[in-house]
């Protein structure tokens, strides 16, 4: 047989893809040096102490919280949001003589499908919840800050909280009939027809001329749960005021010259006005952690335990020492750190439904002036000219690992750092995070909590493994 030079090239390519396709599972294996760990491993020791955080800052959050929790090892923690109305525009007409039929306060259920909407008990426990008028216009917004109220109440909603079901709603139409729609999960609270008509629909256009002359009038609505009237275990539900998404719906009549009577409907919006440059919403929050396990790690710092604690909505945060690092070199000489990973695993038992453990967190530092950075690993990884890589901060870690109840972080070049005492540790932090928001700072987007282990003695104890070659 003769073969031609393309029948002969035919032949080697189809030869070198069946030899090329013997296991295509095993390609790329072995290949990454990522995940090749060399050297001497030397599992170091981790101190913790119990630290209560500094108030959150709320202002421009992406989301709010809103509840009341009782947490058996963390004891209660509750949250208000104080809301700033804007009119839907300036200098906005409710017609001749309007009557008010109707008016809601809507606060939708924040959608993000990757982070925690609802951190509690959905199934049992009874929320009711309050609405107050604000006595100023929002200008705090430390989770500290108490918003002063009016105590009367303007508004009440009292039952079980759907974070994952979708509404049916009646959509008003002027000069039709009104139609039904599905709207994304909310809480849909009646407040008192007298006083919205006396302090916006009477304000008439004089009193929606600027932004800024209506929230002086108006100053906003609190939102808060009535302890005393919930039930159950309770939770903590976060809620978005970006763009239309909560708002004050209206529904009134007014004459008109034509056809006599029409219903108008409006929906006045809640959150950030930029062409008043008000930011209109702020959370406060608190926790009481009287007779619980916290409070008594809290009063006794320097006490051994086997756990430790970590909870969001500037609860409680753990500082950890890597006592072994000092004398690094002294016992092990020079050495280039090739792997070093910070293993936090779950204690006191697996988690729980309500509380289950935080999806995410935050591992950073305090800098020379005690002011909190970020690890030189998080850097690497994560940050670039682009912004932040969502696969970087993957590598880096701090990711919940339901499978065997840990987070891990890679801290290698850390390690190096204070080993080779280019960095003096300050101090270093773990603290729970929102899963889509790596903070350094106390957190107001996400509610959850840790138990993790700690301790020479216990059986799931925090660890640095460190994986490192000797050099002369």
């Amino acid at each position: 047989m003769k073969f031609t030079k393309q029948d002969l090239l035919t032949l080697l390519i189809g030869l070198f893809l069946f030899a090329s396709c013997k296991n295509p599972d095993s390609v790329g294996l072995d290949v990454d040096p990522n995940s090749a760990i060399t050297g001497t491993l030397v599992v170091s020791p981790v101190t913790t102490q119990l630290v209560e955080e500094t108030a959150a800052t709320t202002f421009g959050q992406s989301r709010y919280p809103l509840g009341y929790m009782v947490d058996p090892v963390f004891g209660k923690t509750e949250a208000g949001i104080a809301m700033t109305v804007y009119p839907i525009s300036t200098s906005y007409d409710f017609g001749t003589a309007p009557q008010l039929d109707s008016a809601i306060l809507v606060l939708k259920f924040d959608e993000s499908s990757t982070v925690t909407k609802f951190y509690g008990d959905t199934t049992n426990s009874k929320y009711s919840i309050d609405v107050f008028q604000l006595t100023n216009p929002v200008t705090n917004y430390k989770s500290s800050d108490v918003q002063a109220i009016n105590n009367t109440l303007l508004g009440n909603f009292t039952g079980k909280l759907v974070p994952n079901t979708k509404t049916k709603i009646y959509d008003i139409v002027t000069g039709k009939a009104d139609t039904l729609k599905v709207v994304p999960a909310q809480i849909r609270i009646p407040l008192n027809k007298f006083f919205i008509q006396n302090n916006i629909l009477n304000l008439g256009t004089a009193g929606t001329s600027s932004n800024a002359k209506f929230v002086n009038a108006f100053k906003g609505l609190y939102a808060q749960v009535n302890k005393s009237s919930s039930t159950g275990t309770g939770g903590i539900g976060f809620f978005n005021f970006s763009g239309a998404d909560s708002y004050v719906q209206l529904v009134w009549k007014k004459t008109n010259s034509s056809s006599g009577v029409d219903t108008s409907s409006v929906n006045f919006p809640i959150g950030i006005s930029t062409t008043s440059g008000y930011s209109g919403v702020a959370a406060t929050f608190k926790h009481d952690y009287a007779g619980t396990p916290v409070r008594a790690q809290l009063d006794a710092p320097s006490a051994s335990n086997n756990v430790t604690y970590l909870q969001g909505l500037a609860g409680v945060k753990t500082k950890i020492s890597f006592d072994g690092l000092t004398g690094f070199t002294g016992t092990y000489g020079k050495a280039i750190i090739n792997k070093a990973e910070l293993v936090v695993e779950l204690g006191g038992g697996a988690p729980a439904y309500p509380f289950n453990a935080a999806q995410r967190l935050s591992l950073y530092r305090w800098d020379i002036a005690h002011q909190p950075t970020n690890v030189p690993d998080y850097t690497n990884f994560a940050v670039s000219s682009s912004g932040i890589s969502a696969a970087g901060e993957a590598l880096f870690g701090g990711y919940f690992d339901s499978t065997k109840n840990r987070y891990i972080f890679i801290v290698t070049s850390y390690v190096q750092s204070l080993v080779d005492g280019n960095i003096k540790d300050e101090g270093t932090f773990l603290a729970p995070t929102s899963y889509n928001l790596f903070q350094t700072v106390p957190t107001a987007a996400s509610a959850e909590r840790s138990i993790i282990g700690t301790g020479s003695t216990a059986t799931n104890k925090m660890k640095l493994n460190i994986y490192y070659t000797k050099i002369n």
